[in-house]
């Protein structure tokens, strides 16, 4: 983890000089010129595409935290991903200045949400983190809406992604949620919502999938600090190597190019809402692949949270 939003949306930051502007621009990515506007559906396919395969590369990632940490996993699955994203060779040459700023904050972004995510997780259940990470896209969503049917919705996801997390520390038999945790995915919120302003300027400045690759690059640079040291103890283990591939296939190529290709077709305000699958998907997930507890109260609250994606995909 961002389109530019309706008339209807608040305005929002100014952009970057040089951009298409977010808001109310003729060109804009959501807005009839464009030729996406009635594709909510689509959107809602690419998202849910996108929360799968997170939280599958995330199960993965669970398994290289004895091995690397947390800050290795992370720096391997934003390098791997880099690395695999070079075959498009983005065309750089001619980029302007104000194309280099959005796509390395785009790049920041990336790094600051996976590497907290991560360092949440390895304390963390991986609904509860996910609960918690989700804070970022629902506070941007509500911040962007001026009617009244949308502040239901996502006060809807809000009442789902708190039971969630309800039944994440509790339901689980985790216990108490580690406090350094959720201060790690209470950082790593802001950063994913960083990353919906920032990929909507991205994917707007750049097109393809170029700045999706050049970002990838620029957050793994950002991570080598704090990774290094992890990511190399899979030297002489291919079999792990291989397992760190998958993950940054499914945990960052593919959801990352899902987004960016549900950026341009809906509305920031529903994009936002729209993630509130995210939780839901990583409970089943936490259940299918890591073993992790589903109490009954987190099936109600998977029904409540993707009832409030579709109200706010068939109400947008």
């Amino acid at each position: 983890m961002t389109t530019t939003a309706t008339s209807a949306t608040p305005a929002v930051p100014t952009p970057v000089s040089g951009l298409p502007t977010v808001q109310g621009s003729a060109t804009a990515v959501g807005s009839p010129a464009a030729g996406l506007s009635g594709r909510p559906g689509t959107a809602a396919i690419l998202v849910l595409g996108s929360c799968t395969s997170l939280q599958v590369g995330a199960a993965l990632a669970m398994r290289l935290f004895p091995v690397t940490g947390a800050a290795g996993a992370t720096l391997l699955r934003v390098g791997l991903a880099a690395v695999v994203l070079a075959i498009v060779r983005p065309r750089v040459r001619g980029w302007r200045p104000a194309q280099w700023r959005a796509v390395l904050l785009y790049g920041i972004s990336i790094a600051g949400t996976n590497g907290f995510f991560y360092a949440a997780l390895s304390r963390l259940p991986l609904g509860a983190a996910v609960t918690i990470q989700f804070l970022g896209p629902l506070t941007l969503a509500a911040a962007l809406s001026r009617r009244g049917r949308d502040a239901g919705w996502v006060t809807l996801a809000v009442i789902g992604v708190l039971t969630l997390g309800l039944a994440g520390s509790h339901g689980g038999g985790h216990g108490a949620l580690d406090l350094a945790g959720v201060a790690f995915a209470l950082v790593s919120a802001a950063f994913w919502a960083l990353y919906i302003v920032a990929g909507s300027r991205a994917s707007k400045a750049v097109p393809g999938r170029g700045g999706l690759a050049v970002a990838m690059s620029a957050g793994a640079v950002a991570l080598v600090p704090f990774g290094a040291h992890g990511a190399a103890r899979l030297a002489g283990r291919p079999d792990l190597m291989v397992l760190a591939l998958g993950m940054a296939v499914l945990a960052s190529v593919v959801p990352y190019s899902l987004e960016l290709a549900a950026m341009r077709r809906a509305p920031r305000r529903v994009f936002g809402i729209l993630l509130s699958l995210e939780p839901a998907v990583a409970t089943l997930a936490g259940w299918l692949l890591l073993g992790q507890h589903t109490a009954p109260v987190a099936i109600a609250a998977v029904v409540i949270v993707v009832g409030a994606s579709l109200g706010s995909t068939l109400g947008g």
